[in-house]
Order: C-alpha cells, then sequence, then structure tokens
C-alpha cells in the first residue's frame, strides 16, 4: 500500500510570539494586587471562601484567572485554527458548523434479534451511527451455551456466538452507508472477521465497510480485566488487525484506545489521557516493528474517552490530548501526514458517576458530561440513560438520551461557532495543565520500561486504585458532594421501569447455535480450526485465517479455544 499523500495546503509558518506584552501584563499584576488587597479582602472576611477547590485530578482552582495566567500562551504555537496543527481546538476546519459530532448510542442486549431491533428504533430516532454492547460471554470469548457463561446470557449486551447470530444482528441495516463500533477486546479479530464475513455475503466488499473496532488489549490489563491471553501474544493479535485493516478496509478504524475503562475504575482525568496516550504509543510502536510506515496507519487509530463531571476540566482534557497527540505523532514518529497527527475522538458521557438513588438526576448529569463533550470537540458521542444503574437501558430511556445530544446539537447554539471556550484564561491555562501532567506521566512510563513493563510491575493498577480510593474518601468526609447520595438525600421508593432480559431469549440463543453446529460441514470447520492453530503456533497475520474459519460457522468459543491452547491463559500478577 502506497504511503498517504496529503492533499491539505499547510498553513504558513508565522513567528512565535505571545499574545500579551510585558508591560501590560506588569499593569494586570499591579492592578490585581490593589483588587485582592481591597474589594477581595473585604468580601472574604464577610463571606469566606470554600475550602480546598480543587479539579477532580487534584488541580487547584483559582480565585480568578487573568492573562497573567496565560503569559507564555503562543496562538499559532499552542492553538492554532481548527482543522490545522496542533488541532488543539479541532481536527475539522468548520466543525460542528459542517454537520454536528456522530450519534452512537451503545446498544445492545438479549438476543441478536432484541438488538436488531433496538438499532432499527434507534435509527429511526435520529442516531448517525451504531455501537454495539456484547454480553459477558462474549466478551470473555465463550459461546452461550459454556458452562461458564451461565447466567450471563445477554445482560450487558448481546450475545455472539457465530457468523449465523451476528447475520441475525445486522440484518436489513445499511452496512455501507452506516458506521459501526463494536466494543469488543480479547475476542476482537473474530468478531470482527464475523461483521466482515456477513457483510460480504449481503454484497458489501471490506473497502465499503466502516467503523471502529474497540480492540484496545492493553487498558484490559490496566482497568477493565477482561483480557484472555498473556500481553505479548495480545498484542501480535491487535497488532494483526492494524495491519490488516491498513491493507484491506480504508474507511476502518482498527482500534479505539480507550481511556473509558480507564477512567470508569477510578483514575482522574489527567490519569485517563496520560494512560490511554501511553497505550496508544505502544500500539504505533508495534505496527512499526511490524514494517508498517507510520502515515499508513496512524491516520485510522481512533480514541474513547470518559466525560465525568467537572465541567472544564473534561473540556480542557479533550483539547490538551489533540495538542500532545500531535506534537507526539509529529516529533516521535516524524509523521508527515495531517490525519496522522489527529486525535480523532468517540466520547461516553460517565457511567461510574449514574447514580440509582434519584435516578432522575442522571439525566441532567448526562447533559452536563454531554455538553462538555461537544465544547471540548468530540467526534461522536454516547449518552448514558437514566436507569442505567439500575439495569440494561428501557427504550424510552435510551430516547431521552438521544434527544439530549439532539437537543444539544439543535437547539442550545454551542454548535454555531468552533471551540467557543478557546481563549478563556481559566480553559486555556487548564489545557496546558493537563497537557504537561499527562505529559509528565508519558515520561514516566517511558522511564519505567514501556507500557507492557507497567502493567507487569503494576504501576497503572496502583495509580488508579489510589485515585479511586481518594475520590471516594473525598465524597465519605463530604469533600464533594453527589447530590442524592451524600447530600439532598430523600426516602424514595424508585418507580424507574426497568429492562431484563428473560430466559426464553437464551433457549432461542442455544437452540440457534446448536443448529449451527449441526448443519455446517463440520469437516469443513474442522481444517479450518487447525488451520488457524498453525498460523497462531507461527508468525503469519491470523486474519486470514480467522476469516476462513468464521465462514465455515466456527464458533467463537472454538476460534477462542485455539488460542488459547496456543497462548496459554493469563493470570494478573498481584499487586500491592
Amino acid at each position: 500500500m502506497l504511503e498517504q499523500k496529503s492533499t491539505e495546503p499547510e498553513l504558513p509558518e508565522v513567528e512565535q510570539g505571545t499574545l500579551f506584552d510585558k508591560e501590560e501584563l506588569d499593569r494586570l499584576h499591579v492592578q490585581r494586587t490593589q483588587w485582592e488587597e481591597g474589594l477581595v479582602k473585604k468580601s472574604v472576611e464577610r463571606i469566606p471562601e470554600q475550602d480546598n477547590l480543587i479539579t477532580t485530578s487534584g488541580v487547584p482552582i483559582e480565585r480568578l484567572y487573568t492573562p497573567e495566567d496565560v503569559r507564555g500562551l503562543d496562538y499559532q504555537h499552542d492553538l492554532g485554527y481548527p482543522g490545522a496543527y496542533p488541532y488543539t481546538r479541532g481536527v475539522q476546519p468548520t466543525m460542528y458548523r459542517a454537520k454536528p459530532w456522530t450519534m452512537r448510542m451503545f446498544a445492545g442486549f438479549g438476543t441478536a434479534e432484541d438488538t436488531n431491533k433496538r438499532f432499527k428504533y434507534l435509527l429511526q430516532q435520529g442516531q448517525t451511527g451504531l455501537s454495539v454492547a456484547f454480553d459477558m460471554a462474549t466478551l470473555y470469548g465463550y459461546d452461550t451455551d459454556h458452562p461458564l457463561a451461565a447466567g450471563e446470557f445477554g445482560k450487558c449486551g448481546v450475545a455472539i456466538s457465530s457468523l449465523a447470530d451476528m447475520e441475525v444482528l445486522f440484518e436489513g441495516l445499511p452496512l455501507d452507508k452506516i458506521t459501526t463500533s463494536m466494543t469488543i477486546n480479547s475476542p476482537a479479530s473474530a468478531i470482527w472477521a464475523m461483521y466482515i464475513a456477513n457483510a460480504e455475503k449481503r454484497g458489501f466488499s471490506m473497502a465499503q465497510l466502516g467503523g471502529t473496532l474497540q480492540n484496545d488489549i492493553l487498558k484490559e490489563y490496566s482497568a477493565q480485566k477482561e483480557f484472555l491471553f498473556p500481553p505479548e501474544p495480545s498484542m501480535r493479535l491487535v497488532t494483526d488487525t492494524i495491519e490488516f485493516g491498513t491493507r484491506h478496509m480504508p474507511r476502518w478504524n482498527t482500534i479505539s484506545i480507550s481511556g473509558y475503562h480507564i477512567r470508569e475504575a477510578g483514575a482522574t482525568a489527567v490519569q485517563e489521557l496520560a494512560f490511554t496516550l501511553a497505550d496508544g504509543l505502544a500500539y504505533v510502536d508495534a505496527a512499526l516493528a511490524r514494517g508498517l510506515k507510520i502515515d499508513e496507519f496512524a491516520p485510522r487509530l481512533s480514541f474513547f474517552f470518559d466525560v465525568h463531571n467537572d465541567f472544564f476540566e473534561e473540556i480542557a482534557k479533550f483539547r490538551a490530548g489533540r495538542r500532545l497527540w500531535a506534537r507526539l505523532m509529529k516529533e516521535r514518529y516524524g509523521a508527515k501526514d495531517p490525519r496522522s497527527m489527529m486525535l480523532r475522538c468517540h466520547a461516553q458521557t460517565a457511567g461510574v458517576s449514574l447514580t440509582a438513588q434519584q435516578p432522575e438526576n442522571n439525566i441532567i448529569r448526562t447533559t452536563i458530561q454531554a455538553l462538555a463533550a461537544v465544547l471540548g470537540g468530540t467526534n461522536s458521542l454516547h449518552t448514558n440513560s437514566l436507569d442505567e444503574a439500575l439495569a440494561l437501558p428501557t427504550e424510552s430511556a435510551a430516547l431521552i438520551a438521544l434527544r439530549t445530544q439532539q437537543v444539544i446539537a439543535s437547539e442550545s447554539g454551542v454548535t454555531n461557532t468552533i471551540d467557543p471556550l478557546g481563549g478563556s484564561y481559566f480553559l486555556e491555562e487548564l489545557t496546558e495543565r493537563t497537557e504537561k501532567a499527562a505529559l509528565g506521566y508519558i515520561e514516566r512510563i517511558d522511564a519505567l520500561g514501556g507500557v507492557l513493563a507497567c502493567i507487569q510491575n503494576g504501576f497503572f493498577q496502583r495509580e488508579i486504585a489510589e485515585s479511586a480510593y481518594r475520590y471516594q474518601q473525598e465524597i465519605d468526609q463530604h469533600k464533594r458532594t453527589i447530590v442524592g447520595v451524600n447530600d439532598y438525600a430523600i426516602e424514595e421508593h424508585i418507580k424507574v421501569p426497568t429492562l431484563y432480559v428473560d430466559y426464553e431469549g437464551e433457549k432461542a440463543q442455544i437452540a440457534r447455535l446448536a443448529r449451527v453446529r449441526h448443519e455446517r460441514n463440520n469437516q469443513a470447520t474442522q481444517r479450518a480450526l487447525e488451520n488457524l492453530k498453525r498460523v497462531a503456533e507461527g508468525t503469519e497475520n491470523t486474519m486470514p485465517a480467522i476469516l476462513e474459519a468464521v465462514k465455515s460457522y466456527a464458533t467463537l468459543g472454538e476460534i477462542m479455544d485455539v488460542f488459547r491452547d496456543v497462548f496459554g491463559d493469563y493470570m494478573e500478577p498481584a499487586v500491592f
């Protein structure tokens, strides 16, 4: 594949310079001192200020921000223009003035039939992309009838055991016109192969397919813990998908490097950003070691971030992340294609912030978080439903969550101009602090031997655990207020309708699985699995062999068992 060349005109280089001259800053300093010793002192004597005002990352928040706080800000170097390096203000030149972000609601429960109906309903209601949640058995690479899958069918997503399930899941959907995101990690290559095989059966070529595969195995070891194999062979499988997608699927993001699960495990905003970008750099290094060129594959890397309650810190996180990633790609790896330097991301409002108490309050939390993601410049967004602290989202709750995005996009006016908070003294200073703190973490990770070494020595796990403990302490000690939980609590009987998965669907799923095993050509399936084992034991890219197995209707569990046999299971070392 030829190296991709950019057709975008580069902006002319200009001399660097700060926005404020020294004499003006000196005058402002005198005026600020007079203000603090006069008006502020009298006000504080009358009504004391709150103590210890900090962000969720522990950054102290000053009383007031002025040009003094951004005295070193260089517009061209630090902000630039949307769609141009360093992408602080957005990765597209016109951002939401051309079209809003992709509204991609995460959905999946029960059978493939159930989820297919939910997909069609959400598309009818104005959703613009699909995002698939898989159940626990699928996430761990087991078929629905496996003993370890008992009791987990369809409860946190849809059950997919074979190509037959994938055919039902996407029945009647225009796979060449929509983009599909799939949240799957250890079994990602097999699930992706099922998606590709189903599309080809329906007449869609690989090159027509657009979407994103989460496929980020590194964050599993530090946060979500849904790993199957040791880190090294797991990284091989991820690199196989990156290479295969680069060669055959130009519209597909072969990995979504995920900070979401790191944040949900208890990390701060700074840790989420730093650990996610560090994981991204590890994938870049692996792809380069495979022989790919940076500008071949980097344009299709994508990211996935959490959006928590601290409004301005979340906005700063997105802006700092774009700038830091652009600088790393350009300065560390010598990327030339502007698309290689763009941090394109999906965002999801914080599941961990939702409360079972007074669940209607979750609508308000989600709205604030969604607005922060939009003001931060996200490329696509999922908004959580009000009932997710209790059960799977009902159809009506999912609709409210989707309408939240639509109201922001259509009624708030925040899409009318690009990066409307850019230039805010507070936001620019917070963006700078966030970038420096994240880079400091990345440098520590490098010094400790890189991401794989930090997984083995427990660095990530300890940092996240300490942050989670500190945050919970702040809530318990009433240093942070969670409305309806540690303040403004009421005695209530929760009456929110909830969605539960019945056992009839599980019976139907197991019956379809039995039918697949009975009706397929078992000799062809066995040959495909034997070939997959041969490939896994060698150094070839595994994707073609996985595709062959999938098309012969080998089940997810059978494919993962081949890898378990070759690679072994992974047991996490104890961390103290």
